[in-house]
């Protein structure tokens, strides 16, 4: 019941009216003449004969006692039901008054939901991620279409029937188009509507022609379609005035630069909320809020004139600028792609690039990526292949499932490995700031194992046959696991606990992204010597990429464990800031000069060592590799605690960690290559992350303006880069003599006095040695040479055969002079044809590992 509305409650009213009668009939019983008794009522007494009626009149005339009951049973049915009006009436208006509310101007009024705008997602400089754009719903009336039809086939029949009579007389535009043209028959248009629309909208024909039969008035055709397509298919209509068709505004996410950066982005579902990385984080911010217009309706449902409407406009959505630069992410994920595809890595790659004094994320990366503009296509062709070859539907889709889940995650921050040596990163600023090192002289000892309580067998060092005695630097340097477990015994087992409490793993770094994990490490519970032992050098526990870059900035940054970060800020639409994230300090873990004896310790493992370190001509590095033992299931899902396997079987980890500058670091990076190819020597840090790391840092470096610093003797041995040389023969010599190529290094092919061609070619490098061809013929231009395979030569004889092949060369990585140090790939590759005097690119490597 509504009181003043239009909801009643027609039960408690006709029980009202019954009650009545009822009072009424037993009033009529005790109060007149029986007589009186209303008729047609089914329980009135019958009238009694007038002789009897007389003679029963004393017993049926009623006394005041019996009237004043039945005045007080009236007084109270009645009192009982106004209460019961008064109770229902309050519940309604005051308990209940919202829903009651809601209900009246359900039918009192109308809405239209208007749509807000989500926000753009930028990179640091302004690039667009993620947009939104307007697109079209398609969809048919399918009653009103077979109507249409119908009169179009009248008005075709009336056309020609004039046309026959000569009574039509055609109406042209300006351009000279027919201003009210027809098609040939209903039917044609039918076929030709089909055609189209499965054409323009990529569905089957039997699909819309499905659609035109159906027996309602609303079937969609396809979703999420291009302004341009669907103005086209309207157009199409229109032009036979013909309104069956209908084009329903929508937004579409439009990620521009596809793959790059999709697993911190992330995308939408198709109402547009984020499920996924930056895209769910922040959806709050970029969702806006939706509009409204209200309007009222009359009886029938119409709409009423626009005095009685009432628009809220939407608030559109914010947007996004990361501290992601694309450049830099490019330069990530391009390099994490060739260490995939070198390395045959199993379990996908990742690298995190971070400002080392504000947290600030430059760079995140995991590959293989996959599509945001298509996420739920498995963007591996092998695994798409394989599970598209399941025969069983339903295995099918939960193996498509699970692989969807997987290529979505974001592996630095979602997926847990075993830190290997890296970790000794932290084992030995824990250790300096709590005095637990030796610095003087020689007080580590390595034999190749060492006896720890508690463990069935010695405990390993990579090295076999022992580091013999060795300072702290040269433990750290030769990574020597005997010398860490020492370091390990020093710290004590709370004080291991605490540091890597203090470090931040075992708990969220914060990171503004969705689905972050956390490592499982040793607690005050289960540490003992053993774990304490293999704890030291990062075995036993599990991290994330995100909990070990920031460790290992803290490490070297004075001591702040930051948090990290990936949006700059968020800007509203008309411009204004909404929110802007800074430099946030979770703690100090260890102290300024610790801090620094960290830098300069990790500079010398790099500047002191000729293996396994990112060495670039001009800046000072810090480092520290690692290859950790994995124990995996046998389908490679996840980590599995106490599984044996074989050295056969054995997976591994191998990742690096470096920053630079060295003596103030501007910038950390860590790569991680998770279960590369386990045959010997081709699985550790040093040889699987590390390259990978100088070239990211070759690229980055130059790219944040971090100009290189020489040292007399990396002056000395710079390649030389070659200029554009042209005029006489004269003129060049002196070019090159300017830049330290000899006359003995110059090489003159012809008889002409012009120079016409050369090789190198010009901005290609070549080393101090190196020799380069002049032409001054052009027929003589078109020397080739076949590239020879060099892999496996130390230096001296890789340069004696390609020099001998009238081929130049540089090298990267190790030094070539190293001990030890052979070629592990050049570039062009073995067999290639190229002009004579190209610069072939030799990788150097030292097969020994620090971790």
């Amino acid at each position: 019941m509504f009181i003043g509305g239009a909801v009643k409650s027609p039960c408690l009213i006709l029980f009202i009216r019954r009650f009545i009668i009822y009072v009424t009939v037993k009033a009529a019983l005790f109060g007149g003449r029986a007589g009186n008794v209303p008729q047609g009522v089914p329980w009135a007494v019958p009238p009694l004969h007038p002789e009897k009626e007389r003679n029963h009149m004393a017993n049926y005339n009623p006394s005041n006692s019996m009237r004043f009951r039945a005045k007080f049973v009236m007084t109270a049915v009645f009192m009982v039901l106004f209460s019961a009006v008064v109770v229902n009436f309050f519940r309604i208006s005051v308990l209940s008054n919202k829903k009651y509310q809601d209900m009246a101007n359900a039918q009192h009024f109308g809405s239209i939901v208007l749509s807000a705008h989500r926000g753009s997602i930028y990179d640091a400089k302004g690039t667009a991620l993620a947009k939104s754009a307007s697109v079209y719903k398609i969809f048919l009336d399918p009653m009103r279409f077979r109507s249409e039809m119908t009169d179009l086939q009248e008005r075709i029949d009336k056309r020609n029937r004039d046309k026959s009579n000569g009574d039509y007389k055609p109406e042209y535009d300006d351009e000279g188009n027919e201003l009210d043209p027809l098609p040939d028959s209903a039917e044609a248009f039918r076929e030709e509507a089909v055609a189209l629309l499965a054409s323009k909208l990529e569905i089957k024909p039997e699909d819309v022609r499905s659609a035109m039969e159906k027996d309602s008035q609303y079937s969609v055709l396809k979703e999420k379609v291009e302004t341009p397509v669907g103005d086209e298919l309207i157009a199409f209509f229109n032009k036979y005035r013909l309104t069956s068709l209908h084009a329903e505004e929508d937004t579409k996410r439009y990620y521009p630069q596809n793959e790059l950066a999709a697993s911190v982005i992330g995308f939408t579902t198709a109402d547009g909320n984020g499920i996924y990385g930056i895209e769910s984080y922040y959806n709050k911010y970029l969702a806006g809020v939706d509009g409204r217009t209200i309007s009222a309706t009359d009886s029938n449902g119409n709409e009423l004139p626009y005095k009685y409407a009432k628009t809220y406009e939407p608030k559109n959505g914010d947007d996004l600028y990361l501290t992601i630069d694309m450049n830099i992410q490019y330069y990530l994920e391009k390099h994490l792609e060739e260490m995939v595809a070198k390395h045959k890595v199993k379990n996908r790659g990742c690298a995190i690039l971070m400002n080392a004094k504000t947290g600030a994320i430059y760079g995140m990366a995991t590959y293989p990526s996959f599509d945001l503009n298509q996420p739920y296509e498995i963007s591996d062709p092998f695994l798409a292949a394989e599970i598209k070859a399941i025969k069983n539907e339903d295995e099918a889709d939960k193996r498509l499932a699970k692989e969807q889940v997987a290529q979505w995650s974001n592996k630095c921050i979602s997926e847990r490995y075993e830190p290997g040596s890296v970790f000794k990163v932290v084992t030995s600023a824990s250790a300096m700031e709590e005095d637990k090192i030796e610095f003087k002289g020689q007080p580590y000892y390595c034999d190749g194992a060492k006896e720890i309580p508690g463990a069935l067998q010695p405990i390993r060092c990579h090295d076999r046959g022992g580091h013999g005695s060795q300072s702290f630097q040269e433990a750290l340097m030769h990574s020597c696991n005997p010398a860490f477990m020492e370091i390990g015994q020093a710290l004590g087992e709370e004080k291991f606990v605490y540091y890597c409490n203090a470090f931040g793993f075992g708990e969220p770094t914060g990171v503004d992204l969705p689905a972050e994990a956390y490592g499982d490490i040793f607690t005050y519970d289960n540490i003992d010597q053993v774990n304490l032992a293999v704890g030291s050098f990062g075995q036993g526990e599990t991290v994330t990429a995100m909990e070990m870059i920031t460790a290992c900035c803290a490490a070297i940054n004075g001591g702040y464990l930051l948090q990290p970060y990936v949006v700059d800020k968020i800007l509203d639409e008309d411009g204004n800031v909404v929110l802007k994230n800074e430099r946030t300090v979770r703690r100090q873990v260890v102290s300024e000069e610790t801090s620094a004896k960290m830098r300069d310790a990790l500079y010398h493992v790099v500047a002191d060592s000729s293996t396994g370190n990112v060495k670039i001509k001009g800046y000072a590095i810090g480092g520290k590799s690692g290859t950790s033992e994995r124990r995996m299931t046998s389908d490679n899902s996840g980590y599995a605690e106490g599984v044996e396997e074989t050295d056969q079987d054995q997976e591994y980890g191998a990742s690096y960690m470096c920053f630079a500058p060295a003596d103030d670091p501007e910038i950390i990076l860590l790569v991680l290559g998770d279960m590369p190819d386990n045959s010997p020597n081709q699985y550790y840090g040093s040889v699987v992350a590390v390259p990978t790391a100088r070239d990211i840092l070759k690229d980055v470096l130059p790219y944040l303006g971090i100009s290189p610093e020489y040292t007399d003797e990396e002056l000395s041995q710079l390649d030389i880069k070659i200029p554009l040389l042209e005029g006489s023969i004269d003129d060049a010599k002196k070019e090159l003599e300017k830049i330290g190529v000899d006359a003995e290094h110059t090489k003159i092919i012809g008889n002409g006095i012009e120079v016409v061609a050369q090789s190198p070619k010009t901005g290609s490098y070549i080393s101090r040695d190196g020799t380069v061809y002049l032409y001054t013929e052009k027929n003589k231009a078109n020397e080739y040479r076949t590239v020879p395979n060099v892999v496996g030569y130390d230096a001296y004889n890789a340069n004696y055969l390609l020099s001998s092949t009238d081929l130049n060369y540089i090298t990267i990585g190790a030094s070539a002079d190293s001990p030890g140090a052979l070629v592990s790939g050049q570039s062009p590759e073995a067999g290639t044809q190229v002009p004579m005097g190209t610069t072939i690119e030799l990788e150097f490597t030292v097969y020994e590992d620090g971790g």
